[in-house]
């Protein structure tokens, strides 16, 4: 069997039979042309050579069928993906009882099947709540760890490939907790939510959440006149003020590293408002803020490289760092592209935070809305609105070759994007063009933006 890695956790194991059985269905319904080349069946035993051969070929072709809008969003190959998730963590399909936390900490308990997928949970949550249908898009769930002063550390949005319980059931953590949040990026969208109480309440409950952990920036005087319409429970003032604060609608990341201005720089990462947003200390313990705006990123890649050595002969094997780098490309001037590095646990959860900040222009500008975002019942089943490009994050497959060192395997397997571990990425010659998230915001752009 193959490890299918997707998003840095271990998905699930296929056989090639099984993937050969997904290829045929996707051929069946698609038509041959549109379907990437699937690595052809062998008459002999394979040889250590020709499996590891046939692994990224596989991997090639899943990344393939995933990165295609059409396939990619297929219902064929979410569905094939969900199945051998459950299968792989051998939990059988029944009824069970699955919390969900919602910015405040208030828990949300909804009976669901472990055999449910990210939109049916996020329903049956809705629908727990009073939510109504049409905001219900303005919405996600998030894989988080909580920390010990309870706040939040952001793993990922939960994707429509996966089972929220088995996803977190597997991980045999405590600290992973499954959360509610908006997941829009422009707060003139608040405005559609508030129209309903529940809305309203999710984003007030948000906002405060956010001001306590110190996500939202707030003076002397903003905190009294936020504490005072706290105190006179004008939900919708508090909002409003709340939206004139600096990072309000931005997401906080963990402190990491990065190579800008230069190498080793301590920085905290926010993204919001379509920017990510740096404070760098320096090694001159000067702190430094800029931002860097999406729609002039040309491109971005996830990274991921594994240290040659183990480390001091006495820490064990296991405890070997893998390195996640997001690398994005970016115009600083009109003539001068460049590239910028961070180092972070949480880099998928950035590429993430990008790509949607990426579709959700891209939606505007069509003149589509969130409302539309979110898929329509059709004849029962669940359909995705075409107005929403998911989020594309390839699968990853480990050779079925027992006899090789896990963390050998690792070093290419923890990406949401590239092929192969690469240790030092610091130029676009390194990888191949598949690895890279183009960005089509980047092109509308002119002189007069810089």
């Amino acid at each position: 069997a193959y490890n299918i890695h997707v998003n840095g956790v271990l998905h699930c194991r296929v056989r090639y039979s099984q993937l050969l059985g997904l290829h045929e269905q996707l051929r069946k319904e698609y038509g041959a042309n549109v379907v990437p080349a699937f690595p052809p069946k062998k008459i002999f035993t394979l040889t250590p050579a020709e499996v590891e051969q046939r692994r990224e070929q596989l991997e090639k072709y899943m990344q393939a069928v995933r990165q295609d809008p059409t396939l990619g969003g297929s219902e064929t190959f979410n569905s094939f993906l969900r199945k051998a998730q459950q299968e792989t963590q051998q939990i059988p399909t029944e009824e069970v009882v699955l919390e969900v936390l919602l910015s405040n900490g208030q828990k949300v308990k909804v009976t669901i099947l472990t055999s449910d997928q990210t939109e049916d949970v996020l329903e049956a949550v809705a629908s727990k709540l009073d939510l109504p249908d049409d905001l219900v898009g303005y919405f996600s769930l998030f894989l988080v760890r909580e920390t010990k002063d309870g706040a939040f550390s952001f793993v990922r949005k939960l994707q429509e490939f996966e089972l929220p319980y088995v996803s977190v059931t597997s991980l045999h953590n405590p600290e992973f907790r499954i959360i509610l949040r908006k997941s829009y990026w422009d707060s003139s969208y608040d405005d559609d939510v508030m129209e309903h109480r529940v809305g309203l309440n999710l984003l007030y409950a948000q906002t405060v959440s956010d001001i306590e952990h110190g996500w939202i920036l707030v003076n002397k005087e903003q905190h009294r006149q936020l504490k005072s319409l706290q105190e006179k429970v004008s939900k919708k003032e508090f909002i409003r003020l709340a939206q004139t604060l600096k990072y309000y609608g931005y997401l906080k990341f963990d402190p990491c590293v990065t190579d800008f201005p230069e190498k080793g720089c301590h920085v905290i990462v926010s993204a919001g408002n379509n920017e990510l947003n740096f404070q760098v200390r320096l090694p001159s313990e000067q702190i430094k803020e800029g931002s860097f705006k999406v729609t002039r990123m040309r491109c971005w890649r996830v990274t991921s490289s594994v240290p040659m050595s183990n480390g001091p002969s006495g820490s064990s094997p296991g405890k070997s760092e893998v390195k996640l780098e997001l690398a994005f490309e970016y115009l600083m001037s009109k003539d001068r592209l460049q590239w910028v590095t961070i180092t972070s646990p949480q880099a998928i959860m950035l590429s993430i935070c990008l790509q949607s900040m990426v579709d959700e222009l891209m939606v505007k500008k069509s003149g589509g809305s969130i409302r539309k975002m979110f898929r329509r019942r059709v004849n029962g089943a669940l359909r995705r609105s075409d107005s929403q490009q998911a989020v594309k994050s390839p699968p990853l497959l480990d050779s079925p070759d027992a006899s090789r060192e896990p963390m050998a395997k690792l070093s290419s397997k923890l990406t949401s994007v590239s092929l192969r571990g690469i240790s030092h990425s610091s130029s676009a010659n390194d990888v191949g063009a598949n690895d890279f998230h183009g960005n089509y915001a980047f092109e509308g752009i002119g002189d007069e933006d810089l």
